[in-house]
């Protein structure tokens, strides 16, 4: 057994991030972003049997303005990735790191069971908090 601190994907996640309905303009979208630094907002799901999704900037780059697209008619479910992969909070960092690797994945939401509700998005992890928070939290990785 192994004496080397683990490091979580709850330790390295940021906490703050949007949500979005999938029914909302991506210029709606664009304007009610508070945290545009995780470069994406959660998309919210419909009912219990529905998935997140995923809108990144980016993705919004590539369908909407290189394409000459309209922001006002183009609404967020058109844009996002849905469904998209998650990661627990408590994932070993290292693990992590290998799917990001494996599926070519920036980022992903993060989630955790919350008893009747089933899964909830508590954060967003990027590959660079991994790098950046999860190798400097512990030097034995």
């Amino acid at each position: 057994m192994s004496d080397k601190p683990i490091v979580t994907v709850r330790e390295c996640m940021n906490t703050r991030f949007d949500v979005l309905d999938e029914m909302q303009t991506i210029r709606e979208a664009l304007t009610c972003l508070q945290n545009p630094e995780n470069k994406c907002a959660i998309v919210q799901k419909r009912d219990e049997h529905d998935e997140y999704g995923l809108l990144s900037l980016a993705d919004v780059g590539r369908q909407v303005l290189a394409q000459g697209r309209s922001p006002d008619r183009v609404n967020v479910y058109e844009v996002a990735q849905k469904p998209v992969i998650s990661v627990h909070a408590d994932m070993d960092v290292r693990y992590c790191a290998r799917l990001f690797e494996r599926h070519r994945l920036p980022r992903a939401p993060v989630v955790e069971h919350n008893g009747s509700t089933g899964l909830e998005v508590i954060g967003i992890v990027a590959f660079t908090h991994l790098v950046m928070r999860g190798m400097i939290k512990h030097r034995a990785l």
